[in-house]
């Protein structure tokens, strides 16, 4: 917190306290908060203790930050809202909707931090309030109490349609709006190379929404960097990947739009010679932290499952005299052997290292959890492939002998 203070930033935590509880409602000792008994996803909007829940975890994290503005309650894609067995009672009552429960759940979380911490402004993501009518929404008492972040990570922005629904928040009540970008994330669920010209295209959307929006609506933007779609999902791009990208996409924000100057300035930032920002492949080693992980995972990401097809599916000597079925029954013909045993011993030593160089790396930044994970998905399927033919290649020749 200081450390970020000294960089001139502010810290603005996230709590998700109802959509996307899967990291709460897993566990057995909270399964029974679900809203649906057997799905994890959702809080149950009408148990005491639900509220209690979030409480605890609000004071968890304000107990590590102090003189905060801003706290993100989440409450995003809340899904399954109102399928509960309470939720259905409840909504049985006259008067009673989907809209308006989510509303009093929001309103619940949101004066629960005020009455705690009255310096602190709640901010909530905005999906879930897009389709909901004026009068529910003014009504609700919400927008005096939290400030709606608009999120949007896609290339085409309806512009038109963002300004007319920052003129319903503000006619509804609200004071401020934020939007939401993103500079990693949103374009694959393992997607392991960062697209940089998608993400800056998604900012100068964005700036055209601002440009139209009233200047003193928008309280600020925040560049969302996903690490994964969901709880239960892979990862995605790891941060190290994507610091070119985030740079890219704060120099267009704080410009207002990109040019070559910029990217020069990038460059020159990023201690680059030469940023790709419309293929996956910039050729340049940089001087950024991180760097190391970032040229590593391009080059496993481009050429490691690529090389090794073309040994194992496209070398002749081994689709015509190492097949499977050959592999199984330990035959190899000795010349044969010759063409290609050099090429693959020397292939599985060249990615030996070079993992053995990104695992180092990633043990600077990681733990070992997400290290042995990003691994498992997207290094030893294909290694291990390598590696058994390496083997299999050993036996046949011992039983030749």
């Amino acid at each position: 917190m200081s450390w970020a203070r000294e960089q001139g930033l502010d810290v603005v935590p996230l709590v998700q306290s109802f959509g996307h509880m899967e990291f709460v409602l897993k566990h057995r000792e909270f399964a029974h908060l679900r809203e649906v008994e057997a799905l994890p996803n959702a809080l149950n909007p009408h148990k005491e203790e639900s509220l209690a829940l979030v409480k605890a975890m609000i004071d968890q994290v304000m107990a590590l930050h102090e003189d905060l503005q801003w706290f993100h309650i989440g409450c995003d894609e809340v899904y399954y809202l109102g399928e509960g067995e309470e939720s259905q009672q409840w909504l049985q009552q006259e008067g009673n909707t989907p809209e308006k429960l989510y509303l009093s759940h929001i309103k619940a979380v949101a004066t629960c931090l005020a009455s705690s911490y009255p310096m602190v402004t709640p901010i909530v993501w905005d999906d879930m309030l897009r389709g909901m009518s004026e009068a529910a929404l003014a009504e609700s008492g919400v927008p005096q109490l939290v400030q709606p972040m608009i999120w949007d990570y896609a290339t085409d922005i309806d512009v038109e349609g963002k300004v007319q629904l920052i003129e319903k928040y503000r006619r509804c009540g609200f004071s401020k709006v934020w939007f939401a970008s993103a500079f990693k994330g949103a374009t694959g669920v393992n997607q392991s190379l960062t697209l940089i010209g998608h993400h800056l295209r998604n900012q100068l959307e964005w700036l055209h929404v601002a440009r139209r929006s009233p200047a003193d609506v928008l309280e600020g933007i925040a560049l969302t960097g996903w690490q994964r779609y969901d709880h239960f999902s892979v990862l995605c791009e790891l941060l190290p990947v994507a610091i070119p990208s985030l740079a890219v996409c704060l120099q267009a924000l704080k410009n207002g739009g990109y040019s070559e100057q910029i990217k020069e300035n990038v460059e020159n930032l990023l201690g680059m010679s030469n940023l790709e920002i419309d293929t996956y492949m910039s050729t340049s080693l940089g001087t950024f932290p991180g760097n190391t992980i970032f040229t590593l995972v391009t080059e496993v990401s481009f050429y490691l499952k690529s090389s090794v097809d073309e040994l194992l599916e496209r070398n002749r000597y081994v689709t015509g005299w190492f097949s499977p079925y050959h592999r199984r029954k330990k035959i190899i013909h000795p010349i044969m052997m010759h063409h290609f045993q050099p090429d693959a011993v020397s292939l599985l030593s060249k990615w030996n290292a070079v993992v053995q160089d990104l695992t180092l790396a990633m043990e600077q930044v990681f733990h070992c959890c997400a290290i042995e994970e990003w691994m498992e998905e997207n290094v030893h399927p294909t290694l291990q492939k390598l590696k058994q033919v390496v083997d299999d290649l050993d036996e046949a020749i011992k039983a030749q002998n």
